[in-house]
């Protein structure tokens, strides 16, 4: 390697003497050191997020079951998860009454407003069945099970049927005459 030779050595054409100039050099071992023992320190001293995961429903396999929860029709809201975001709902018995059609911004209000209904009439907490249909995606499934949980419905778990075959000719034939099915 080459080197400089800033010693001012030889003769004195400038007048001027340089003193030579010491290099500098910090040594960042005992920096990155103390770096590395925070960072270990705030890994191992934190929590983590748990994940959370909600209690749902299913109906049980075995038809043949002697031991099914009666529900009443005055307390049951059926929700159904169609196709292109829509949303169709009715309480008590299908073909008894019929089924409204909202999308995923509306149906917060009509979780809320049928709650207080429920509870105003019979004194009980509202029962939620949810009915993916093969319209339905992922999204929309997530999409209604957090709208349950942001309106706090009093609920142990929401009923979740996502069997086609358990979805009645009634709830079948207007979604189909709606086109969301």
């Amino acid at each position: 390697m080459a080197e400089l030779d800033t010693s001012g050595g030889g003769g004195k054409k400038g007048g001027k003497v340089r003193s030579k100039k010491q290099s500098t050099k910090v040594d960042l071992t005992a920096m990155v050191d103390l770096a590395f023992l925070l960072i270990t320190f705030f890994m191992l001293t934190t929590s983590l997020s748990k994940p959370l995961a909600m209690d749902i429903a299913k109906p049980d396999k075995d038809d043949k079951d002697v031991n099914r929860l009666e529900v009443r029709e005055s307390q049951t809201m059926t929700i159904l998860l169609g196709k292109n975001d829509r949303i169709a709902w009715y309480m008590g018995k299908a073909g008894s009454t019929a089924p409204t059609i909202e999308g995923f911004s509306d149906i917060r209000a009509s979780l809320l407003k049928n709650k207080k209904e429920v509870k105003d009439k019979t004194g009980r907490d509202i029962i939620i069945l949810v009915k993916p249909t093969s319209g339905a995606n992922y999204k929309n499934f997530v999409d209604i099970m957090d709208e349950i949980n942001v309106t706090k419905t009093n609920i142990s778990a929401p009923a979740i049927d996502d069997d086609p075959k358990h979805l009645l000719e009634a709830e079948v034939a207007f979604m189909k005459a709606k086109g969301i099915l």
